[in-house]
Formats: structure tokens, sequence, C-alpha cells
């Protein structure tokens, strides 16, 4: 146990947060065509460079950052059988009636509004873009 406590400021924890997603394949610009191909049937002048500013400015929220950490933490975690059972089974088998990871993802979008909590549980279902990538692959856990 650490006796003494260590300030982490916004900055580490963003660049963190980034370097986290990056580490596990999951690149802005990919977020990025995600939101591309939601929006752009609904604004037909919208481009990429907006998508990636629009990706930015939700990275910079602390929530988003805080659940980025927490769930990438607990996949890599399962990935080195470091969790007791029957979390690590949970975590490793992306147990459909889990849950928590849908809870974590739903919590950070709140601050967002009612379209943030819609939009995610369409794409929690369809799967679309790097999240399907990462959904099927046998690499790495991608629970969270």
């Amino acid at each position: 146990m650490r006796d003494e406590k260590i300030i982490v400021t916004g900055d580490i924890i963003s660049h963190h947060a980034r370097t986290k997603l990056q580490e596990r394949g999951v690149e802005i610009d990919a977020i990025a065509e995600i939101v591309y191909d939601l929006q752009h049937p609904y604004a037909p002048n919208l481009t990429m460079v907006e998508c990636v500013e629009s990706v930015d400015a939700v990275l910079v929220k602390r929530e988003i950052q805080h659940a980025i950490l927490v769930g990438i933490e607990l996949d890599v975690l399962a990935e080195e059988g470091r969790l007791s059972e029957p979390l690590l089974s949970l975590i490793t088998g992306d147990e459909s009636l889990f849950g928590i990871d849908e809870t974590i993802a739903l919590g950070s979008v709140f601050g967002f509004g009612s379209i943030a909590v819609t939009t995610f549980g369409y794409l929690d279902k369809e799967k679309t873009g790097i999240i399907r990538k990462l959904d099927r692959s046998t690499d790495q856990v991608n629970t969270f």
C-alpha cells in the first residue's frame, strides 16, 4: 500500500487514455469513421475532419477517459489471467449477461444526452467498423 498520494493531472490521464486506445488497435480515425457513417445521412456536408474533431472533443471528457482506462485495464488483466474466478471467465468469455461493460459505457455517455444512449445501444448491437474488428478478434480480450 502506498503512503504518499500521487497527483494525477488531466493531461496525464488524457495521454494515457489515448495511448491505451492505440495499444489496443483503436485509432481516432477509426472512431471518426463510425461517427461519419452514422451522421452523414443527417448532415450531408459533414467532413471527416469534423468527425475527428468531435471524437477529440469527447476524449477530453474526464468520464470518458476514466471509462477507457478502467475498461482496458480489466481486459488486459483478464488476458494475463490476473483476475479471480468467476470474473476472469465472465470477461474473457464476454458473457452476454455480464453487462458491466455496458454499464461503464452508459455511465460515460449520459453526459451527452439521450441520443448518445440510443446510439450506444445501436452500436453495441450492430458492431460496425473498428467495433466489429475488435469484437471478432481472438488476439486479445476486448470485452470492454
